[in-house]
């Protein structure tokens, strides 16, 4: 069976489930910001700028350009399209620690993308699958307003980030309690919920994993590669742009998942997508940033910061 054609076993309850879980994970989010990490954007803008740049335009403009060399599925360039429309994932800061980046540069970009994901996402989405007319006509049939997905990303995004701030805020003890604890859960959680709905879905996975994860792959390959030499190209420090690839390369795919089940009905390309990237990033962000942690950046800064120099 054609790919775009299958449809995951998913009901009303389950996508109840899925958002309640990627709410709770953006509540705990939340618990580690602060309002000076939106406000050291506008203090020195130009390594945030250049991480929001190429997170919310560089990254969808080039995957559309991917989607139309690659020549996939509609439902699986969709799948793409999506998963590049979304913000940073959570990760991002913890793997960005590890790879010796500018972890506060992360946590500001982090920030950043996630509040404007209220409006880029929809509208990337939107724009960028509006191009190809393969995708345009899914989406046209489909009848998903920009407007219902804005909705649900300020459901499942907004409402819990502030609220998270304002916990923090507000209640300082109860949330160095909770944080951790939370993190486990709302992580655990939205792995049982990827291994639940891939066990019901067996057959689907077995038959197309292999290609999409190849999709995937080279899609999140492209993805770092964007962050790193976008900042690269206007001579960001080393570890500026390590913060800036991987968080190009950690996108919210559990945000893409709840979407895809909510507005697709579970489209067995976008799902398979959503569900790949969030395992296989996880993979590669590991992978780069335990390599990164191990270079010194005299061994990969050419020329040496002057920083060091003084």
């Amino acid at each position: 069976m054609n790919v775009d054609d299958v449809k995951l076993d998913f009901d009303a309850n389950g996508i109840f489930l899925v958002n309640a879980i990627l709410a709770a994970v953006m509540f705990g989010v939340a618990l580690d910001l602060k309002i000076r990490d939106f406000t050291a954007i506008a203090k020195k803008p130009k390594a945030p700028l250049v991480g929001l740049t190429a997170q919310l335009l560089l990254l969808p403009g080039f995957t559309y350009l991917l989607t139309l060399i690659m020549k996939p599925t509609p439902s699986i360039a969709l799948g793409m399209i999506l998963v590049a429309a979304c913000p940073s994932g959570n990760m991002s800061n913890f793997l960005t620690h590890l790879a010796r980046g500018n972890t506060a540069l992360s946590v500001s970009v982090t920030a950043g993308s996630t509040v404007a994901a209220l409006v880029f996402t929809p509208l990337n989405f939107s724009f960028w699958a509006g191009l190809n007319p393969a995708t345009r006509a899914v989406v046209s049939e489909l009848n998903v307003s920009p407007f219902e997905v804005m909705s649900t990303v300020l459901f499942v995004l907004g409402i819990p980030l502030a609220a998270g701030m304002l916990f923090a805020r507000l209640l300082p003890a109860a949330t160095q309690r909770l944080r951790k604890p939370l993190r486990y859960f709302s992580l655990g959680a939205f792995v049982l919920f990827l291994i639940l709905a891939f066990a019901k879905n067996f057959d689907v996975f077995i038959q197309n994993g292999g290609p999409i994860l190849v999709v995937v792959a080279i899609h999140n390959a492209t993805a770092l590669c964007i962050g790193y030499f976008s900042a690269k190209i206007v001579r960001l420090e080393e570890r500026d742009c390590r913060a800036v690839s991987i968080e190009v390369g950690i996108q919210n795919s559990a945000l893409a998942l709840a979407l895809i089940f909510q507005f697709f009905g579970g489209m067995g390309g976008m799902a398979l997508v959503a569900g790949m990237w969030g395992i296989w990033h996880c993979v590669s962000g590991l992978t780069i940033a335990t390599i990164w942690s191990r270079r010194p950046y005299s061994q990969v800064e050419l020329p040496p910061l002057e920083t060091e120099e003084a």
